[in-house]
């Protein structure tokens, strides 16, 4: 091995993260489009607010059920070419959904998006990982950036593309996919060097410290990082599925109206998740994470009674504040189970995604039996759960 590819195995490798980011802009970018159709799908289907709350399930479920099982193989077998692998379902899932007729044949795009999006996120999370040079709050938050930025954007595009002309440009996002594709064949590359120079034992095997905590404080402390993705996601999920709705519902604006608010939101959710991150790295990921769930909870609160213009600066405060948990969360998991970073990517990932599902579904029967402004009077108590992250144990830092 040169010398050059040894010394990066111990430094930042910021191409490689802003490259991977990129292609979780572009995979993020292709999923928001099928939340973002939700308005025209509901019109032109004439769906219930449960049928759409089911397509969310039938992605997110796909998405969160292979997740643990990918990163867990691919902990033991890594996989570098599977990015692309995961890519091509998406791209296979948005063709469909340009063409779908009825309500089973947009189940069934959705699922196919979301087992993409099962293969894409373990091991991605792993490349980044690879890549942080050991600050991997940073190197975490630059990959979540992209996904959010993707998330954010897509919604927009659907608004310029979809909206006006029809479900059959949804196929233009597939362009996106194929690009995405390409370039994960690269990263695969560049992953299957990188496990060449672990193999030799010329890699910083520094990276990942150990603690001593007990096993069952370990197992108390992931649960309670997945109660808290619970908390997050759960109340994320009301705002990227029945948002559009709401703004529709209280404020009458056009479903194309309702998605450039949409895209603030998710828009101040990408500059959240930047933040979140690197400050963990430098203060402390437990700090961050009970700032970032409970520290919500104001604003979500006072959303829904709101008028139209604080209803938008409420929601970008909500966002990015909200938004800078993931990644905290994420590499917290990381250190508490070194050495499984496959299973633990996909573990939250996965529990994260399946929990937006069927979050989404019983929000979306909810909103049937009641109304959508009942389901965000709900779902604004959900950040309180954010005071239990005092129970987490502080992680030794060196």
């Amino acid at each position: 091995m040169s010398t050059i590819a040894k010394h990066q195995t111990s430094q930042t490798i910021f191409s490689i993260l802003f490259t991977i980011a990129f292609t979780h802009f572009i995979n993020d970018m292709c999923q928001s489009v099928i939340p973002s159709t939700y308005p025209m799908m509901k019109a032109k289907y004439h769906l219930t607010f449960s049928q759409i709350g089911l397509i969310t399930f039938s992605f997110q479920l796909t998405a969160s059920l292979l997740q643990p099982f990918i990163g867990h193989f691919t902990d033991r077998t890594p996989r570098p070419f599977s990015l692309m692998l995961g890519m091509t379902f998406t791209l296979l899932g948005l063709v469909c959904l340009s063409q779908a007729g009825n309500f089973y044949s947009i189940l069934a795009s959705a699922a196919c998006v979301g087992v993409g999006s099962s293969i894409f996120h373990p091991e991605s999370s792993r490349v980044a990982f690879l890549a942080s040079g050991g600050r991997r709050g940073l190197a975490q938050s630059i990959f979540q950036l992209g996904g959010n930025a993707g998330a954010a954007f897509g919604p927009l595009l659907v608004a310029i593309i979809v909206m006006p002309y029809g479900q059959s440009n949804i196929i233009w996002f597939g362009a996106a996919a194929i690009t995405g594709a390409l370039i994960l064949m690269r990263v695969g590359a560049w992953y299957r060097d990188h496990l060449a120079l672990k193999a030799a034992g010329k890699t910083n095997r520094g990276q990942e410290e150990k603690h001593h905590l007990p096993r069952n404080k370990v197992v108390s402390a992931l649960a309670i990082l997945l109660l808290l993705i619970f908390s997050k996601y759960f109340y994320m999920t009301s705002m990227t599925s029945y948002y559009t709705f709401f703004l529709i519902d209280k404020f009458h604006l056009s479903a194309q109206q309702s998605q450039f608010y949409l895209f603030i939101f998710l828009g101040a959710i990408a500059t959240g998740t930047l933040a979140g991150g690197p400050l963990g790295d430098r203060f402390g990921r437990k700090y961050i994470i009970w700032f970032s769930i409970l520290g919500a909870a104001p604003f979500t609160l006072l959303l829904p009674y709101a008028n139209l213009f604080w209803t938008g600066v409420l929601a970008a405060i909500i966002g990015v504040i909200i938004a800078s948990a993931f990644s905290a969360i994420l590499v917290y998991a990381q250190e508490l189970v070194p050495g499984r970073v496959g299973t633990i990517s996909g573990l939250f990932f996965g529990f994260a995604f399946g929990i937006a599902g069927i979050g989404s579904a019983l929000l979306g029967k909810l909103a049937d039996s009641t109304s959508i402004s009942f389901v965000f009077h709900v779902c604004a108590f959900l950040p309180l759960l954010g005071i239990i992250t005092g129970l987490l144990p502080n992680l030794e830092r060196k």
